[in-house]
């Protein structure tokens, strides 16, 4: 099979494709037969050597595939060969085959083809921790998602629209609000001004009447510091990532005077404490996939050989919804 390795970490023209071993699964393991990978910024830190938990080089890298079971290992029941599943991986999706765990492989519902699948996994699963686990979405709140076109933002929107929420999209330009409108967004805040300290607060104000109840920022640096002031009394925000690159100091007298709560989400500590907890917001995702009240946006599929290219979109924060890589499996 064909696989992107990481030999030295570096940039994503670092990484190398070649013929490796067919990995065999294990007891409660399935080998997937990839058709999609999805590509997350994650994936950007990992092969930069910039993540917390690496694992010894050289090493595929990928953290969802979807595709269909190729072997199930011993003691699997949660799917069987032939099965179109989508599955989460602590590593080991940049390949054309993968192993993964049975209790992090999913069933796909019928009609959901396999790049979709591959742009749903990671992105929603942290919207819907973010909304509902850490912020704890009321009906009726209003909710301010920054980074609103990248692939977690955009998972969001449409997530906190679904659930009833008031949603406010923070962009950068144009084309990325447009696609932020046309996935649910209900108000729109310019994130590209220079005083954004105090312009983000004051759109805020302005489409709300007051300030926000809670902001899911996956960007940090002056996004955070600037949302942190538009949130109102009682508000919660939910530090999701740092696509900004620069990690935001906090002052807690704000935090005390506002009655603010700060929270953060690490979905791999979800995936370690509670897989039956991840297992049943899956499944309730792709209900309201198949119901249509989210739609994963797949930006491009880049085949596998064009990995870097696909990277770089992320990188340069081109991005509007997700990328996938797809490999030479013929689509069923």
């Amino acid at each position: 099979m064909k696989a992107i390795l990481i030999k030295e970490f570096g940039a994503p023209e670092n990484l190398t494709i070649e013929e490796s071993p067919t990995p065999k699964p294990g007891p409660d393991e399935v080998l997937i037969d990839v058709h999609a990978i999805g590509v997350n910024f994650i994936d950007l830190l990992v092969i930069a050597g910039q993540y917390q938990n690496l694992p010894a080089l050289p090493f595929v890298p990928g953290v969802e595939v979807a595709g269909v079971v190729a072997e199930a290992g011993e003691g699997v029941t949660t799917c069987k060969p032939g099965d179109r599943v989508m599955a989460q991986l602590q590593r080991g999706g940049y390949a054309e085959q993968a192993i993964a765990s049975e209790q992090y492989c999913y069933p796909l519902p019928e009609g959901m083809d396999f790049a979709r699948a591959a742009a749903m996994g990671m992105v929603y699963l942290t919207a819907h921790f973010a909304l509902v686990g850490r912020a704890r979405l009321a009906d009726s709140e209003t909710v301010l998602v920054s980074g609103a076109a990248g692939g977690v933002g955009l998972a969001s929107v449409q997530l906190a629209r679904a659930l009833g929420a008031t949603v406010l999209a923070g962009v950068g330009s144009p084309d990325k609000a447009e696609v932020a409108r046309a996935n649910g967004a209900h108000h729109i805040i310019d994130l590209s001004g220079e005083d954004l300290k105090d312009s983000l607060r004051d759109q805020v104000r302005k489409a709300t009447g007051g300030g926000v109840d809670i902001v899911i920022d996956p960007v940090g640096g002056d996004v955070f510091d600037a949302s942190l002031r538009a949130l109102a009394s009682g508000g919660r925000i939910v530090v999701v990532g740092f696509t900004s690159g620069r990690i935001p100091n906090l002052k807690t007298n704000y935090v005390l005077l506002k009655n603010i709560s700060v929270t953060g989400l690490h979905m791999n500590d979800y995936f370690q404490r509670d897989p039956a907890g991840v297992r049943r917001v899956q499944e309730e995702l792709f209900r309201l996939a198949t119901d249509e009240k989210i739609d994963p946006q797949v930006m491009q599929a880049y085949p596998m050989e064009r990995f870097a290219e696909a990277l770089n979109v992320i990188r340069d924060r081109r991005v509007m919804g997700k990328i996938v890589l797809t490999t030479g499996h013929e689509s069923v």
